[in-house]
């Protein structure tokens, strides 16, 4: 970060709850989008027994949830949110249009919450174990770019998303969010290799 003036970068790096929830249902529902990302390890998906006219229902209305999720700010509901039965105060789903996510989605609260609670705890231990080295990640990154564009980086904001991904890779699931895998972030030489396309994007 800079000084007055001066050009303004800033990085939230989580594995958050609700991003962990809403994968997890993704994909014990045998939800296809967003295709391009992979599953999650270790949890089983669903073999797809729906209709055709059932799952595109299903799945018109997970992209909402999933981009209400994933940026609430850049896409809030234009109805009022209730919270979804088992779940807590861990999610919440418009009072109309997601009567068959909602549905769905209250058979596995226990096993969703749980799992998301896990990898959460699990992110922030390790996270913890490397104060600093997250932040130097990105700051080599954005010098780096620096020095190769001949200029300061823009003012931007990035969303990084940890998750226990079955794949290596990083993919874009917001304007200004990424995923990426917990093995690559803990891979300090990929990560810094993986991570440069994206802030040369943004940057």
């Amino acid at each position: 970060m800079g000084g007055a003036g001066a050009p303004e970068w800033l990085i939230r790096e989580d594995a958050g709850q609700p991003v962990l929830l809403a994968l997890y249902l993704r994909q014990v529902l045998g939800i296809r989008s967003p295709e391009e990302l992979p599953h999650l390890r270790g949890i089983p998906p669903r073999a797809n027994d729906r209709s055709e006219e059932a799952q595109a229902l299903l799945e018109r209305q997970w992209r909402e949830f999933w981009a209400m999720t994933v940026e609430p700010q850049a896409h809030p509901s234009p109805v009022p949110l209730d919270l979804v039965d088992g779940f807590d105060t861990a999610l919440a789903l418009p009072v109309e249009g997601c009567d068959q996510l909602r549905a769905a989605f209250e058979p596995h609260a226990a096993e969703a919450l749980a799992f998301a609670q896990s990898a959460n705890a699990r992110y922030r231990k390790e996270a913890s174990h490397s104060t600093g080295t997250a932040y130097r990640a990105y700051a080599g990154a954005i010098a780096e770019h620096e020095r190769q564009v001949g200029r300061r980086a823009h003012s931007f904001e990035l969303n990084v998303q940890v998750l226990p991904l079955n794949q290596r890779g990083v993919w874009w699931i917001g304007s200004l969010t990424i995923a990426v895998t917990d093995g690559l972030r803990g891979d300090v030489a990929a990560f810094d290799a993986a991570i440069h396309p994206i802030i040369a994007e943004l940057a």
